[in-house]
């Protein structure tokens, strides 16, 4: 298990019945990056990826 699966995992387990928007996600990741400038580019790979998973490689 990688440190970060613990993150997951509580998402999951706290918000796994809710249903958002992307448009909320965008927003939150955001806010986030706002918060803490350092995580800017792993945020924007994580978009970027969650953007183009339905691209043909």
């Amino acid at each position: 298990m990688y440190f970060t699966d613990r993150g997951i995992e509580e998402l999951a387990s706290r918000r796994g019945e809710d249903e958002v928007s992307l448009a909320w996600v965008a927003d939150q990741l955001q806010a986030f990056v706002d918060v803490h400038p350092e995580f800017e580019v792993a945020v924007d790979r994580l978009a970027t990826w969650l953007a183009r998973l339905d691209d043909d490689e």
